[in-house]
């Protein structure tokens, strides 16, 4: 605190006080080294160059600091959830750091205010404040060290922009809740792209199809075919839910494939059985 108190005086006399001041409310702390900050919000479609001439940007930071929100993340839910299994704490710190999660943390935090980007480039498409995000993280684990990074997810995040006990009890992972779906009811599954093309902004969309038994369940569209895989996924989940006519018609191709296999399975058996009262007989 005294050194936040001695830092802000400083900071009075300096021209670029207002950057310095802008990262206090967000992180908590004065930046050392301002300029890791600034990078971290650099887009790679912004043409950036160092003084040396190296183009600058914000992805080894990304980098960075997606290793580290994954150790700091894994503490935290580690020390909540007591007594709790390998997966389900894996399972809940899958959905606190994954894209969407993040890129909706960078908006809240306000980085879609501060990120520079060409004007050309999607924000939905590259998730522009998810990235960012952790390369602020990444940023200020260079500056600042662990501890800072541990400081800064579970007073100025956890607890404010995240309920860990609601994010632990959530289904976000449509595609893997499908699988096992099918795969406690022995229903074929599989994903086929219907298109992929660009929008207005020229990012890349992708189009697909889900097909449960070779009959289109579920339809999605994104920015990656992750993302309209998952989209597909849910719209699937709704259908079978919500409509029993539709659960049973799969229930009705899957019980035919079966009944038409077992007459050259039985083929199969009965000629095996007869070679082997032949073998006998010889």
């Amino acid at each position: 605190m005294y050194c936040n108190i001695v830092n802000r005086i400083r900071l009075l006399f300096r021209k670029d006080r207002e950057s310095y001041f802008c990262f206090y409310r967000m992180l908590g702390f004065f930046p050392k080294n301002i300029k890791l900050y600034e990078q971290a919000l650099l887009h790679k479609s912004i043409l950036v160059r160092s003084d040396n001439g190296r183009l600058l940007n914000n992805e080894r930071l990304e980098f960075l600091g997606d290793a580290i929100l994954d150790a700091v993340v894994a503490d935290i839910v580690y020390k909540k959830f007591d007594g709790k299994r390998e997966g389900f704490l894996t399972n809940t710190r899958s959905k606190i750091v994954q894209r969407d999660t993040l890129n909706q943390i960078g908006k809240e935090l306000g980085l879609d205010k501060l990120i520079k980007f060409s004007n050309q480039q999607s924000s939905h498409n590259s998730y522009l404040c998810g990235n960012a995000f952790e390369a602020l993280v990444g940023a200020m684990y260079i500056d600042r060290g662990y501890k800072a990074c541990q400081y800064f997810i579970e007073n100025k995040i956890i607890g404010k922009y995240i309920n860990l006990e609601k994010v632990s009890r959530e289904e976000v992972n449509f595609k893997s809740r499908l699988i096992e779906w099918c795969q406690k009811n022995k229903l074929t599954i599989s994903y086929e792209l219907v298109n992929d093309d660009y929008d207005k902004t020229n990012s890349p969309t992708f189009e697909c199809n889900v097909l449960i038994e070779d009959l289109i369940s579920g339809h999605g569209v994104g920015y990656s075919k992750k993302e309209s895989h998952q989209n597909a996924a849910q719209e699937a989940l709704k259908r079978v839910k919500n409509n029993s006519a539709f659960a049973k018609q799969l229930f009705a191709i899957r019980d035919s494939k079966i009944a038409a296999e077992e007459p050259a399975d039985n083929a199969v058996e009965e000629s095996a059985s007869v070679e082997s009262q032949d073998t006998e007989t010889a």
